[in-house]
């Protein structure tokens, strides 16, 4: 939780932090301009701009750079505060946007109130370290998708079809393709296997994270939560203490519908698709497990297929959404609470099965 306190100096610093060069806007405890600068944005640079002045409050936004210069402004001893980029409207509509109004903005929010700017927390090293293997795998494998789309659609334009099979095993299908597109394609279907090699070097290197993480044990009692999606559920939460309910995790995965609510008009909207891309994705493709031809019997499908059953416009679709939010609530209590998982334990509470 941000320290809504003035900072000791009376300093509050606005770093609008650009790729070769971050605007520095200083306020000072009257809310007047005290100094504004440009440093490069490397680590020896901004150490001796930042480093100079007493401990204040540093408003930076979130962005490629933001977690390891928001390690340096703390090692220097400011209070830093990492804004939310989808709460920064008044920056994004300003008719008079540049750097320098950024650092600026972000100055003057930060000494106004810093909870206006939607804080949030970047994770440890060894978290962002292990997070990005699990990205590169991300990354490798929608590479494997595109060539292997690209594959079916040449195919296509010559009237015939590659029969269905995994990504994984697409290069055996070589010999289907005709005469003509053999020589074209070859050093896709090469590119293919070599993706699918270090995905399943990746694979392995996820697997033996585990040992580092005892708590992804407890994610994986559920069926469908393997090895990926319980170290990026771990990695991209890191504290499940930071959250007071298990079910802030649907609002902060982004699988909360949004609302447009006025008078009698309520709308179906869409999810608001805030928080990590990647762990909502992989939570949804648990989700289609739960609900597919092999997911096993629990409360978590029954509820899911019965929401799905009910019908309306994209019905299937808003169970699987639904089921993945419920799913985050899930194993954010099975972390918690350590307990060991019962999957019809709503429906042996109701007598409609036998416990075991």
């Amino acid at each position: 939780m941000t320290n809504l306190s003035a900072p000791p100096s009376g300093l509050t610093i606005g770093l609008d932090i650009g790729d070769r060069y971050s605007q520095i806007c200083v306020l000072d405890a009257a809310g007047q301009v005290d100094e504004e600068s440009r440093v490069a944005t490397k680590p020896a640079a901004l150490q001796r701009s930042l480093g100079s002045y007493a401990p204040s409050r540093v408003a930076i936004e979130v962005g490629t750079h933001s977690p390891w210069v928001s390690r340096l402004l703390a090692e220097c001893g400011h209070e830093v505060v990492i804004a939310n980029p989808r709460k920064l409207r008044g920056i994004y509509e300003n008719d008079s946007k540049d750097d320098r109004v950024d650092a600026q903005w972000l100055a003057r929010v930060a000494r106004l109130d810093p909870q206006l700017l939607s804080p949030i927390r970047h994770r440890g090293v060894q978290a962002q370290a292990d997070l990005a293997q699990i990205r590169a795998r991300d990354a490798l494998v929608r590479a494997r998708t595109q060539q292997v789309n690209h594959v079916r659609g040449a195919v296509k334009a010559f009237g015939t079809r590659v029969a269905s099979c995994s990504a994984a095993s697409s290069r055996k299908r070589a010999a289907e393709l005709p005469e003509s597109l053999r020589v074209s394609l070859a050093p896709v279907l090469q590119t293919i296997t070599w993706l699918t090699t270090q995905i399943q070097e990746y694979d392995r290197r996820i697997e033996a994270m585990q040992d580092r993480y005892p708590e992804t044990q407890l994610l994986r009692q559920v069926c469908g939560v393997g090895p990926l999606t319980s170290m990026a559920f771990v990695l991209t939460i890191e504290d499940p203490h930071r959250f007071p309910r298990s079910r802030i995790l649907g609002s902060y995965l982004g699988l909360r519908p949004r609302r447009d609510k006025s008078g009698a008009q309520d709308p179906q909207l869409r999810i608001t698709k805030a928080g990590d891309t990647m762990l909502r994705r992989l939570l949804v493709s648990s989700a289609h497990y739960v609900l597919g031809p092999f997911g096993p019997d629990s409360d978590l499908r029954r509820w899911g297929l019965a929401l799905a059953a009910r019908g309306g416009k994209n019905a299937k679709k808003r169970a699987v959404v639904a089921v993945a939010r419920k799913l985050a609530v899930l194993l954010h209590r099975l972390w918690i609470t350590a307990e060991v998982y019962e999957p019809l334990r709503q429906a042996a509470a109701r007598g409609e099965v036998t416990p075991a």
